[in-house]
């Protein structure tokens, strides 16, 4: 069983909220966590149908029977157990009484937001981090590109591309149908594969509506699905006001790289490094790399990416008032000067009145303490993670 980093923030806040609410993709891990961490409580897995009626038929009865702590697996199976779950902490609030987890994000957030606002923790546990897999990871960074970050598949050796089949299918044959019903399911897969072509790239749903021939409205409904049950991500631009000229889309990336790389058909690392896209599923990579070292920390997100229309950019931000993380992402192995350019451009267009620090990451193994900026290779950014979260710190 592989540690998971966020363990002792779970630990902590289940020391003073009386409900603690675990959100993340399928096989991220959670059950496994709090069955861990929280051994000493009744586990009720809300995927199983007769537990499921019963807890929609008489949820009062169903929590007497779960009384004294317990972890409800798949709450947004039954959601309308929230509103009980509040009457009884308001008269009890004694901290880890309720451990709840879910896989679909915006249903569980908004039903928790009116259900169990003040009274839960919330976190978000999502794959495998670069830290939690250091002894096991792969030297070749494009099979890891292709393995992803699932733990099903690393705990158990599994090949990366029959689990990832499952996954997809299990996914859009369980999760989709309970959030919406689906005419045509292949014109849903070839929106899902199309989403892959356009990793690590500006969000244009018109462009994806017309190549998968539905309307805007269904792209979006679809894209909504997606980002529900934690499939793809969206990274919004950073608009501080230092130009007109932003642009106002944000960036699609995938949950899991492994995923994103499945549905480009790559299962092979000579197919991998000669990709067109692999400097893009690298750059999907670490900007989940640092979404989950904020994650893992109990953090919210704070991450943006910067571009102007007329092609300065840099791909990561991460904003603290006026303290500002830039790091640009490069898969190459040899640092090229060029690199440095949407720095220091940044650098300039953020102003006198921004605590600007930036850092390049690339595919090489060296670290580089150039004089423009500090180059960092792939496994050793936890330190500049660690920048995210106090920017003003020296990475």
């Amino acid at each position: 069983m592989i540690d998971r980093k966020i363990e002792p923030v779970l630990v902590n806040l289940a020391r003073q909220y009386p409900v603690v609410t675990i959100t993340g993709p399928r096989q991220s891990g959670k059950t496994t966590l709090c069955r861990k961490v929280f051994a000493g409580l009744k586990y009720v897995n809300l995927e199983a149908p007769d537990t499921r009626m019963f807890a929609r038929e008489d949820p009062r009865g169903f929590l007497a029977a779960n009384s004294g702590g317990v972890i409800l697996d798949e709450i947004q199976r039954a959601p309308d157990l929230l509103s009980y779950i509040q009457t009884m902490v308001d008269l009890d609030d004694r901290p880890g009484q309720f451990i709840l987890t879910g896989s679909q994000q915006f249903e569980v957030m908004n039903v928790i937001s009116q259900s169990l606002a003040g009274r839960t923790a919330l976190l978000k546990l999502l794959p495998l981090s670069f830290p939690e897999l250091r002894q096991t990871l792969p030297a070749d960074m494009d099979r890891l590109m292709i393995t992803g970050f699932y733990p099903r598949i690393h705990d158990r050796q599994l090949n990366p591309s029959q689990a990832l089949g499952d996954y997809l299918e299990t996914y859009v044959e369980r999760d989709l149908r309970q959030l919406a019903v689906l005419k045509d399911l292949s014109l849903f897969e070839k929106f899902l594969k199309l989403c892959a072509g356009r990793v690590a790239q500006l969000l244009s749903l018109q462009s994806l509506s017309n190549d998968v021939g539905v309307s805007h409205s269904t792209a979006r409904a679809w894209l909504t699905l997606l980002e529900a049950s934690y499939i793809v991500f969206l990274l919004q631009p950073w608009h501080a006001s230092v130009s007109k000229r932003l642009i106002k889309s944000p960036k699609l990336y995938f949950y899991d790289v492994g995923l994103a790389s499945y549905l480009l058909g790559l299962t092979h690392e000579s197919q991998m490094s000669r990709d067109p896209l692999r400097g893009n599923l690298f750059e999907n990579m670490l900007i989940l790399e640092a979404l989950k070292h904020r994650y893992n920390l109990g953090l919210r997100n704070n991450l943006f990416f910067y571009r102007e229309s007329n092609g300065n950019e840099v791909d990561l931000i991460a904003a603290s008032g006026r303290d500002i993380l830039a790091i640009e992402i490069k898969s190459a192995a040899t640092v090229n000067p060029d690199f440095f350019k949407g720095l220091h451009h940044f650098k300039k267009a953020a102003g006198s009145g921004q605590n600007v620090r930036g850092a390049i990451v690339y595919g090489g193994k060296e670290m580089q303490m150039r004089s423009d900026f500090p180059v960092y290779p792939l496994r050793h950014c936890e330190d500049l993670w660690n920048g995210i979260d106090s920017p003003a710190r020296k990475p």
